[in-house]
């Protein structure tokens, strides 16, 4: 499916596309003209689409890109402008919260491809995903506290968690720019690419993650975040809690059966053949 980018006749233009490619969802950011910045629209087009995605088993994997030279701007600078009184604020992050920790927790691989500037929250947004993969042009920018206020868009959870707390600190409380190599030195993204191969390649990224165990990897990437707040013994009850949701999964029998067949698995023919849904 896609959804109409132009928007109809007298309804507002869209700011975001979704199309179907097999058992991959793309969405796009799509409103360059704004550097395809977190408006209220936005926002609610994107809080959208994660919960079709969610409530909808057949989508495996899940690429997010943005369309035009920026991946994203960030914070919409007229809404901060006119809409920062307590309660205004308040709503919006509770708002926020309805979305963004439902796309970092989705059950199902996401790749994000980023080319040119991710900015404050907009590179809170390319961190939601599992996997990313950079352009040229990629440029992650702290920016917060240029405007005196704290990371938000997941920020302060997720960034520590993939380069360190030290590193984490110095980048933020330097208002720095990471440039796509050293997003790939550090670990926050899996590959540089040239700008024009972005979203070819993060599309084969995500069906190469739909081809596998995309229901048993959302169950570890869900047990992995929990690493950091939990002890030893804890994590060892979470793996086999884990563990036989795992090998009740249709998933499991064919990952089982190819290896002593010595063939490759089919791990999405085999849960559609299944009756759990």
């Amino acid at each position: 499916m896609q959804s109409d980018h132009n928007g109809q006749a007298g309804q507002p233009r869209k700011c975001l596309q979704t199309e179907r490619d097999g058992d991959v969802m793309i969405v796009r950011l799509a409103s360059p003209e704004n550097r395809n910045s977190l408006t209220a629209a936005m926002r609610q087009e994107i809080g959208n689409a994660v919960a079709q995605i969610d409530a909808d088993p057949s989508v495996r994997a899940v690429f997010l890109t943005g369309d035009g030279p920026s991946f994203c701007a960030g914070g919409d600078l007229g809404m901060l402008q006119n809409n920062c009184k307590p309660w205004q604020v308040h709503r919006r992050f509770r708002g926020l919260s309805q979305w963004l920790i439902p796309l970092m927790t989705l059950d199902r691989p996401v790749v994000i491809g980023v080319r040119g500037h991710a900015v404050g929250g907009g590179m809170g947004l390319a961190l939601a995903g599992d996997v990313l993969i950079v352009g040229d042009s990629a440029k992650f920018v702290a920016g917060f506290f240029r405007l005196g206020v704290i990371p938000d868009v997941g920020m302060m959870y997720q960034l520590p968690r993939l380069i360190g707390m030290a590193r984490a600190k110095n980048f933020i409380f330097g208002n720095e720019t990471m440039d796509a190599a050293q997003a790939v030195e550090w670990g926050l993204a899996k590959k540089k690419v040239a700008d024009d191969q972005v979203f070819e390649e993060g599309l084969a990224e995500a069906r190469r993650l739909a081809q596998g165990p995309a229901e048993v990897m959302g169950l570890a990437k869900i047990l992995m975040a929990r690493s950091f707040e939990s002890s030893m013994n804890e994590m060892f009850a979470y793996e086999g809690f884990g563990q036989v949701m795992a090998m009740s999964n249709p998933e499991f029998q064919e990952g089982l059966t190819a290896a002593i067949e010595k063939r490759a698995a089919r791990f999405p023919e085999a849960v559609r053949k299944s009756d759990r849904y």
